[in-house]
């Protein structure tokens, strides 16, 4: 009988910080061999290419694109085939990562791996919910009262994200005191009392023993006792007391059983999920840009906006990272420089002529 290829699915909301955490794990994987599939909704893979700009020339990462938010969901006709070619090569591969589009539930890939077609190669390791603390803490996932609003779809879709997770990762914890961290852990518990370990990613760092090899869905799970250990930065300090944020003190949770009724992608359900690409020619000035991209972000409404610029100023790509109104924008060592400006964009009803028409009047230059 093979052995099985464990498989773990990360997801989390658009801008959560799932593709950092994951170039970290990639990069501190020590001799592990990942093959890696990249879900995003939209139809510029950036994702893939952050990770790619790592890895280029190690056969030991592979990296699967996966367009348009679609991953073993409806009439995806790529994840199986794909799944099938790295069984087919299993002696190559300790481990299957899965990054799910931020506006996907992992519930269909969850569904897959129990499946006839897969379940006799592959077997879920865990699923781990990346969240974007600061955006948490400030409301932004807290419903509103008016019915198919963007806050009602965001709420619903990061409760349900939650709900399917053994793993929670708080992201973007940084600036944040023990105070912020244990308010963060209740609102996670109280939407999601059954996920069973809290874990913190300073700098958007997950020890991998913390997310890889858990085994959570093995039948003779025998329950882990490791401890957290942060990885704190030179400007990190970690709680005094890690006892009241580590998830794996918590009693009282016993193993939890998924449903695997196939979800439906939120943007399959409501339409008015929206992703489109804006492209420029000319050369941009980075802090223009940025503040036109803020400026956007106040005037639609944008969830998430990313891509690669073309500057006068840097030799290597530079990256833009918005996740609504808070937009970074740096330079990418790992990949060359662009020769022409990308940028997706993400959101709720959008209108693609307004931003096009405000990037173009800001930065002076064209956007279509």
């Amino acid at each position: 009988m093979n052995q099985l290829i464990p498989v773990t699915i990360v997801t989390g909301f658009l801008g959560s910080g799932k593709t950092t955490v994951l170039r970290g794990l990639i990069n501190r994987r020590q001799t592990s061999r990942l093959a890696l599939l990249i879900n995003e909704f939209g139809e510029v893979s950036i994702d893939g290419a952050l990770l790619r700009g790592g890895v280029d020339g190690n056969d030991q990462i592979r990296i699967h694109d996966f367009p348009y938010g679609l991953i073993a969901y409806g009439d995806d006709e790529l994840f199986i085939p794909v799944m099938r070619a790295i069984a087919e090569r299993r002696a190559h591969v300790d481990h299957v990562l899965i990054e799910t589009s931020g506006l996907a539930l992992p519930t269909a890939v969850m569904e897959m791996l129990q499946g006839p077609g897969l379940a006799g190669d592959f077997i879920l390791d865990a699923t781990l919910a990346v969240v974007d603390t600061p955006l948490l803490l400030a409301d932004q996932f807290e419903p509103d009262n008016a019915a198919h609003s963007p806050q009602a779809a965001v709420a619903s879709l990061f409760e349900q994200q939650l709900e399917y997770a053994d793993v929670v990762v708080l992201n973007k914890i940084d600036l944040l005191d023990e105070k912020a961290l244990l308010l963060a852990e209740t609102r996670v518990r109280q939407r999601a009392p059954n996920v069973r370990f809290l874990e913190l990613a300073y700098h958007a760092q997950l020890d991998i023993r913390l997310a890889l090899g858990l085994r959570l869905h093995q039948p003779t799970l025998v329950a882990h006792n490791h401890r957290y250990t942060p990885m704190p930065g030179p400007d990190a300090s970690p709680p005094g007391n890690q006892d009241r944020l580590n998830g794996h003190a918590h009693s009282g949770l016993s193993a939890h059983s998924h449903g695997l009724a196939t979800h439906r992608h939120f943007h399959e359900q409501d339409p008015g999920w929206l992703s489109f690409v804006l492209r420029s020619q000319a050369p941009q000035q980075t802090e223009t840009l940025r503040s036109a991209l803020i400026e956007a972000a106040r005037a639609e409404p944008i969830l998430r906006s990313k891509g690669f610029i073309r500057t006068r100023d840097s030799e290597r790509a530079v990256l833009v990272q918005g996740v609504r109104s808070r937009v970074v924008i740096s330079v990418d060592a790992a990949k060359p420089a662009v020769q022409k400006s990308e940028l997706v964009f993400i959101g709720y009803h959008l209108s693609r002529a307004n931003i096009a028409a405000l990037l173009t009047e800001m930065t002076g230059t064209l956007w279509k």
